[in-house]
């Protein structure tokens, strides 16, 4: 029977410092939790109610709807949360291309990208320190399980580029049109804040200025950061 103690560590789970204190995360729907399973990731504890008809996940507890709603982030809850322990990071390796992100604040925009990494092959991502966390709990939705196949690292992004041997490409809006450019067989594909771009500190490290060329009228200031990157990638990948 679920105690008290579990349903408090759940509920604290929803804020960053205690995901960091604990090294645990938490995960909603049957899909997403068999994902991190598939991929060997360790779980704590996985939760189910009564709604929950299906198999596959290992062990499980079964609570009622009232307690899952209570450690659920969701407004209306799937019949299945999984508390997971936080895989390690691995060191980044540069055999391919890398996306390395600057200051990407909103859990949409993280969790696309992390999708389309998976959908591209990018194995490597990285995050600057203040990316929001990829464990929060939208970031983890809007991945739909790619989270398990992408090495994420939060890293001094400064100091990381200026370590690298790969050409270093960033998007910005009055970087060369990336259409008809001849991209190499690996690099790195710099991302920045959805509404500042990248920073002075990091775009001194870029070697390559990007953009997206804009074929309608100028009423669109940008492209979303996720957008970008799937066209990006795409252009990569071609």
């Amino acid at each position: 029977m679920v105690t008290k103690n579990q349903i408090k560590l759940v509920v604290n789970l929803k804020q960053k410092k205690y995901r960091t204190q604990h090294a645990l995360f938490v995960v909603e729907g049957e899909k997403l939790v068999k994902e991190l399973l598939q991929a060997g990731v360790e779980p704590l504890k996985i939760f189910v109610d009564g709604t929950w008809k299906g198999s596959g996940l290992g062990e499980t507890e079964l609570v009622s709807g009232a307690i899952l709603k209570q450690m659920s982030s969701l407004k209306q809850p799937n019949g299945v949360l999984g508390v997971f322990y936080m895989p390690k990071p691995l060191k980044t390796e540069v055999s391919d291309w890398v996306v390395a992100l600057d200051a990407v604040r909103d859990p949409g925009n993280l969790g696309t990208i992390i999708r389309l990494c998976d959908w591209f092959g990018i194995r490597e991502l990285v995050c600057s320190m203040d990316t929001v966390d990829c464990y929060n709990p939208k970031v983890l939705q809007a991945t739909m399980g790619s989270i398990a196949r992408v090495n994420i690292v939060y890293a001094p992004l400064p100091e990381f580029l200026k370590n690298a041997k790969q050409p270093i490409f960033g998007a910005f809006m009055d970087g060369e049109p990336v259409y008809g450019r001849e991209l190499p067989a690996k690099g790195i594909l710099v991302m920045g804040n959805e509404a500042n771009g990248i920073s002075d500190e990091v775009g001194a490290w870029v070697t390559e200025r990007i953009s997206i060329p804009q074929f309608g009228g100028e009423t669109a200031e940008s492209l979303n950061v996720a957008t970008a990157t799937a066209i990006l990638l795409n252009e990569i990948r071609r």
